[in-house]
């Protein structure tokens, strides 16, 4: 991960309170009112049953200590509260522990559309309701447990299966329409209209191809993988997930959909 940030996390007191001030809660609620819209027609009915046992209000920024009580009786998660950035050891040993980090901080209004970073609605908004579900939740642990055993090598591959499940991770029904369940695009107004419009390669989800695509964090993805259904998470599970990692190490990267950083537009 980055060890360079532009924001300052919120630090809690005492009592776990979360205190922001009223320009950041209205950047929440500008945040929430764009995308309330496209969440019934784009995201997964599991999300959306999350997001109503959570009960977020759409004008102000959600407590954490909130958020845990709800987690907690559905699934045993609880969230922490973290800087804008952690290592990936400490991204590891939290999933593990079945706390899911919440870097305490919200975009700037010029970063709407798409963030670099994950802040507070990235992962209360974009990921929190959907750890109300089983195999969402299992299949966080479970990776997170997997990830603190790797080696540095290894996580820059499972970093990939991350990345195109929990962040950017769709569904194709069976009438071949397309639902949301990946954080980063429910988060994100921009990319929701973006993954569901023409432009991006949608593939059906295979293990060892997801770990062998390259991706870069501050643009559009220019590809997504599609599973059958949210309970697919389980059957990921199951893989042999490092099994697959070699594999993709034998195989080496796919060459990249996009342009290098240096060169992009």
């Amino acid at each position: 991960m980055s060890k360079h940030t532009e924001y300052v996390a919120r630090l809690p007191d005492a009592n776990g309170q979360l205190f922001f001030p009223q320009e950041e809660h209205a950047v929440w609620q500008a945040l929430y009112n764009r995308q309330q819209g496209n969440l019934t027609q784009f995201a997964c009915s599991e999300y959306q049953r999350g997001l109503e046992k959570l009960n977020l209000s759409n004008d102000k920024i959600p407590q954490l200590t909130d958020i845990d009580k709800v987690l907690f009786d559905t699934t045993g998660w609880v969230t922490a509260a973290v800087p804008a950035l952690i290592s990936f050891e400490k991204f590891f040993a939290l999933l593990a522990n079945k706390e899911f980090p919440v870097a305490t901080f919200i975009r700037s209004e010029d970063e709407f559309d798409y963030l670099r970073e994950p802040d507070i609605f990235h992962e209360v908004f974009g990921h929190c309701p959907l750890l109300t579900n089983p195999s969402f939740a299992h299949f966080s642990h479970m990776y997170g447990q997997l990830g603190l055993a790797a080696s540095k090598q290894d996580r820059v591959f499972l970093a990939r299966l991350y990345w195109f499940t929990v962040e950017f991770g769709l569904i194709r029904n069976k009438d071949n329409s397309l639902e949301i369940y990946g954080g980063g695009i429910l988060s994100s107004p921009g990319e929701t209209l973006y993954a569901m419009g023409d432009t991006p390669l949608i593939k059906p989800f295979n293990l060892v191809d997801v770990l062998r695509t390259p991706y870069r964090i501050d643009i559009m993805q220019p590809v997504y993988y599609a599973i059958d259904n949210i309970e697919y998470l389980d059957e990921i599970v199951k893989m042999d997930i490092m099994g697959a990692v070699d594999e993709a190490k034998k195989l080496g990267l796919f060459e990249p959909l996009f342009e290098p950083k240096s060169k992009a537009s």
